[in-house]
């Protein structure tokens, strides 16, 4: 019971790690990306530098100054552009050749043996340093004398094929190996270098992650120092079979050498290999395209063999997955026409089933144009009415009374339309025209409608102003005040008056309401005006009321 526990538990620390280990991988690979899209700004800031430099350098006649400035011309180029590097640092041999400084010379030479090395020209490295006198150099450049001549005799037996001079390289690699490891400090990045070197060729993994922590906290992120010892990080993950781990530490030096402006670079090639064995050929494709045009700008023959064995791969793969979509799509394409083909063929049947129906309808035109001329007349007094109502919406109580009455007002209508639509088909479809015709030219319920629109109004209307009736006797002389024997309904006067009230003037509309003569409502407009105490303001006197 207790192993099982301990099996199960085992697995969960497992998965959860490897969870853990996923959600930093897509952190490290989002932020990657975004430095990839980005790259122009840190190497404008690095060329920035570089025109500052050139500018000061053409500022002095002092050949020293002039020293001092392509050298650190020729340090901002060093990882950036093999052939601008190259060509300052042989400027520099010349100016100091000038100075006839041998310190100088020897330091340039020193120097440039090293980027020969950096960049896969072993052999022009060697005779590069071959120029230089061991004997004369001062203690300051003893150790890169014996870096350059190690760095370069390793490359020669790395990369030669015949197997007798492989093995010379090889011996003279150690012999300067040894020599320089003799001379440096113990816990110096140089000393720390080779030691995890050593432990890493011997498969000493733990000894050399040791090594390389060490390392690690004496560089920063977005030096070359970082770049490099991060990705010797990722080959120790990569020999302790941890592809993960890897991925993370290659994706850390490939940030750096992007915020370094570092052209000259491994990580990101290595990487698109990696990505490439997992299957995820669009970015590998994008990372060793990216990785080729940063070694074609910085002109390295190291880096062109390695991206020249794995470039071709990820192209082909990616081609291959290209042409499988686009396939894919042409197969989607045409099953879409057959379905569009459909679409059309029921589109067109239903048309002409459309067609019919609609011959059907014309049968019923007649009878619905007599209909729609009623519903129009409705539609405006209900419009009227609508407008009036909203013009009273003063307080809730008032709309909600308001609202109850247009509703249910409406509602009737629509209720009396549809009776009447039905009456109306039925003497169409009995053939009964003479009745049809009859009533449409009977008014009885045109006049019964005008007794409910007048009800209703002088309902809603007494509801919102109660006390209408008083506030116009109060405007009114004594021999003209307005009795009214129903007090829930209002004459012809006071509905005018009400209309106005409501904002309603114009003659021509209240007649519309009333449905009365212009004439008329002009007639009882007059009369009232001349009842009133104030007949100029009077209108304007009921508005305010």
């Amino acid at each position: 019971m207790h192993t099982l526990k301990f099996i199960f538990g085992f697995i969960a620390v497992l998965l959860l790690q490897h969870s853990l280990w996923s959600q930093n991988l897509d952190s490290l690979t989002k932020v990657l990306e975004t430095k990839m899209s980005n790259h122009n700004v840190y190497e404008l800031e690095k060329e920035e530098r570089i025109k500052n430099y050139l500018a000061q350098r053409h500022n002095t006649k002092d050949l020293k100054q002039q020293y001092d400035i392509t050298n650190t011309i020729f340090q901002e180029y060093q990882f950036y552009s093999f052939n601008d590097a190259l060509q300052h640092i042989e400027k520099n041999i010349e100016l100091a050749e000038t100075l006839n400084d041998d310190l100088l010379v020897n330091e340039a030479i020193l120097k440039m043996g090293l980027l020969l090395v950096n960049t896969g020209r072993f052999k022009e490295s060697i005779d590069a340093l071959s120029e230089i006198d061991r004997n004369a150099l001062p203690e300051s450049l003893i150790n890169d004398y014996f870096i350059a001549y190690e760095e370069g005799y390793s490359g020669l037996a790395y990369n030669t094929a015949v197997k007798r001079s492989q093995s010379n390289y090889s011996q003279l690699y150690t012999s300067y190996k040894d020599s320089l490891y003799a001379r440096i400090q113990p816990n110096t990045e140089e000393a720390l270098r080779i030691k995890e070197k050593e432990h890493r060729d011997s498969r000493n993994l733990d000894s050399a992650f040791t090594v390389n922590s060490q390392r690690l906290k004496m560089v920063e992120m977005g030096s070359r120092g970082f770049s490099l010892v991060t990705f010797e990080r990722s080959l120790l993950y990569q020999l302790n079979n941890q592809i993960t781990k890897q991925k993370e530490y290659l994706m850390l030096s490939a940030i750096s050498d992007i915020q370094a402006a570092v052209k000259d670079n491994a990580s990101m090639g290595t990487l698109a290999k990696l990505l490439f064995i997992e299957g995820d050929i669009d970015r590998a494709h994008q990372y060793i395209n990216f990785s080729y045009d940063d070694a074609e700008f910085y002109n390295s023959q190291l880096r062109f063999v390695d991206i020249a064995n794995n470039m071709p791969l990820i192209t082909k793969a990616y081609e291959q997955k290209s042409t499988k979509q686009k396939n894919k799509l042409q197969k989607s394409l045409i099953f879409i026409s057959i379905l569009a083909t459909f679409l059309l063929v029921a589109v067109y049947l239903i048309f002409k089933q459309v067609k019919k129906v609609s011959i059907a309808r014309n049968n019923l035109k007649t009878a619905n144009e007599q209909l729609k001329v009623f519903n129009e007349k409705l539609n405006t007094s209900n419009e009227d009415l609508k407008r009036l109502y909203s013009e009273l919406s003063e307080v809730d109580k008032v709309k909600e009374h308001y609202i109850g009455s247009f509703l249910n007002l409406y509602s009737e209508y629509i209720d009396k339309l549809d009776v009447y639509r039905k009456l109306v088909r039925k003497y169409v479809n009995a053939n009964q025209m003479t009745a049809l015709l009859k009533l449409s030219k009977s008014k009885q319920f045109i006049d019964e409608e005008l007794e409910i629109f007048n009800r209703n109004f002088d309902s809603s209307f007494l509801h919102i102003y109660p006390n209408f009736l008083n506030d116009i006797n109060q405007l009114l002389k004594p021999e003209h005040q307005i009795d009214l024997k129903n007090q829930s309904e209002l004459n012809t006067e006071l509905r005018i008056l009400a209309l106005i009230k409501l904002g309603i003037n114009n003659s021509s509309r209240i007649a519309k309401i009333l449905r009365y003569s212009v004439n008329t409502i002009y007639n009882y407009r007059a009369a009232i005006n001349k009842s009133a105490i104030d007949k100029e303001n009077f209108e304007e006197m009921i508005k305010s009321v």
